[in-house]
């Protein structure tokens, strides 16, 4: 095989308390197409010869060049995963162009290593609602590792039903992942900390147990989301909004600056009301879960791509 297309969905993490851990894969796809060929390695994006040449090292083989085409329909610097999707599309591409010697869980973790944290690779892989730890976490937390590995992060995943509507407010401002994490103390209280991990359980018990109602009053967080309104100011109005019109809760899609609300009714309703209280310039977005993760397309099915 000497082309090959990977469509990989979006994501929003985090889900208020579930810094860093929790995700869900939505239906909203950038797609990566890789030919094998004589297109100079130097000529490639810094995000694209990044992912190539972890992919070389881990698997010991001789490396190739290749020509590399994105379609991007994912929001760039808006907490959506889209930097995971083009560094997991280069990933699967790859492996797939040399015969696949690396599982899917290895290429998920040299994905989380190249990301820095684990909650869009995650779902990204593997689809639906994702929770991952590693022995690593508390050191990519608080920076105190330059090279984080992730390479022993391990991944549960759950189907998300067709019920429940993510809901994005997606503000023309665009955050970078570096300046977010970058006001992030080292610290909190005890006691925030303990609510972190009740509100975090309970949104995981409702997932994976698909009693959707029970994450109401779930998403409020203590970890992130509280120094990240300073960078979106409008965060705090539009959560509320979101849950007066009947949402089961609201939060901060990864590090910003998208906001997502989860519910099973009106989502129509609330993208109104999200839109209304933000009151600055954006778009609503309207999506269902995607349970399948990122896909190698077969030839026939492989879309033209905007050339990088």
């Amino acid at each position: 095989m000497e082309q090959v297309t990977v469509r990989v969905p979006a994501s929003t993490s985090n889900l208020g308390p579930g810094y860093d851990c929790l995700g869900v894969a939505l239906r909203l796809h950038n797609s990566v197409t890789l030919v094998r060929g004589n297109a100079p390695r130097c000529s490639h994006p810094r995000i694209v010869s990044d992912a190539a040449e972890r992919f070389f090292k881990q698997t010991r083989r001789r490396a190739f060049s290749f020509s590399c085409s994105i379609v991007e329909r994912i929001p760039r610097c808006r907490g959506l995963g889209s930097s995971a999707t083009v560094r997991l599309g280069i990933l699967l591409a790859l492996n797939q162009l040399s015969g696949k010697p690396l599982d899917r869980l290895t290429v998920f973790r040299l994905c989380a290593e190249l990301e820095g944290h684990p909650d869009n690779a995650a779902p990204a892989t593997f689809g639906g609602f994702t929770v991952t730890r590693s022995d690593g976490f508390p050191a990519v937390m608080f920076r105190r590792l330059s090279k984080p590995s992730l390479l022993g992060a391990n991944v549960q995943r759950f189907d998300v039903s067709p019920r429940l509507y993510f809901v994005l407010l997606v503000p023309d401002l665009e955050i970078q992942t570096s300046k977010a994490r970058g006001i992030l103390p080292s610290k909190i209280p005890r006691v925030a900390a303990v609510e972190n991990c009740a509100n975090a359980c309970a949104v995981t018990a409702a997932f994976a147990s698909r009693d959707y109602e029970k994450m109401r009053g779930t998403f409020s967080d203590n970890l992130h989301q509280p120094f990240r309104a300073k960078l979106i100011q409008f965060l705090p109005r539009v959560i509320a909004a979101a849950e007066r019109a009947g949402a089961l809760g609201a939060f901060l899609s990864g590090s910003g600056s998208a906001i997502a609300a989860v519910t099973l009714e009106v989502p129509e309703k609330i993208a109104t009301a999200m839109t209304r209280a933000a009151a600055a310039p954006a778009r609503t977005i309207i999506a269902h879960a995607d349970n399948r993760g990122a896909q190698v397309l077969p030839v026939r099915n492989q879309q033209s791509a905007i050339h990088h």
